[in-house]
């Protein structure tokens, strides 16, 4: 979390995911950090955003005057819908996802892999009420980034080099933004590699706070 101007904060980490998002891209985001995207899609991109409980069209967050009880997103959180928007069944919603039909979805993490493996639907031992869309997502989606903070509430990295709680998905992530820094991999089975630092941050930070190994960022 971005503190003394180090690092950045949710807000700047959803918004460093928007700036992956393009033109004509159909668009799922996950619970947490994820949904915070829909705020900072880029002025005059249109970009269509999918939720896997049965709508097409998400507008931002709405104000607290202009909050619709029956407009939710796969979070719970209340959102704001667009002319445009369309609303289905879960088996249709889910028929997009697993055929193919969505570009790319950004989604929160416990844990990612130098190999591109993520976990991100439980924690053994805790009460959790399902898998939800995750693993559909990973599974059907074309790109994956991840919007996660670098380190847990305890300061373990969080980007590993191997997953210790139960995987989502293997070898599906292409992006990482982190509150301190961008990895991407160039191409499936490549290794990761750190493409931008947050604000305040320097390689050896980054490099002295995670456990995965990486290709460091190209001398300037």
């Amino acid at each position: 979390m971005a503190q003394d101007g180090k690092g950045w904060s949710r807000a700047q980490m959803a918004e460093r995911a928007a700036r992956e998002l393009q033109d004509g891209y159909y668009v799922n985001l996950g619970i947490g950090i994820p949904t915070l995207v829909a705020n900072y899609v880029p002025q005059g991109m249109t970009v269509t955003l999918q939720s896997e409980n049965g709508m097409l069209g998400i507008g931002p967050f709405p104000y607290d005057d202009e909050v619709d009880a029956d407009l939710i997103n796969a979070g719970k959180q209340t959102i704001s819908e667009l002319p445009q928007s369309a609303y289905f069944d879960s088996a249709q919603s889910f028929a997009m996802i697993r055929g193919g039909h969505i570009d790319l979805t950004v989604l929160g993490a416990m844990e990612v892999s130098e190999r591109g493996d993520i976990a991100n639907w439980m924690i053994p031992g805790k009460m959790i009420k399902g898998m939800g869309g995750a693993m559909d997502l990973v599974a059907g989606v074309r790109k994956i980034i991840v919007v996660m903070e670098h380190c847990s509430r305890n300061g373990d990295s969080k980007f590993v080099p191997e997953c210790s709680l139960p995987l989502t998905g293997k070898n599906v992530v292409d992006m990482i933004v982190t509150d301190l820094a961008v990895f991407q991999r160039p191409e499936t089975g490549k290794p990761f590699r750190l493409i931008e630092l947050a604000p305040g941050i320097t390689c050896d930070e980054v490099k002295s706070r995670t456990t995965a190994s990486f290709e460091m960022l190209d001398p300037a």
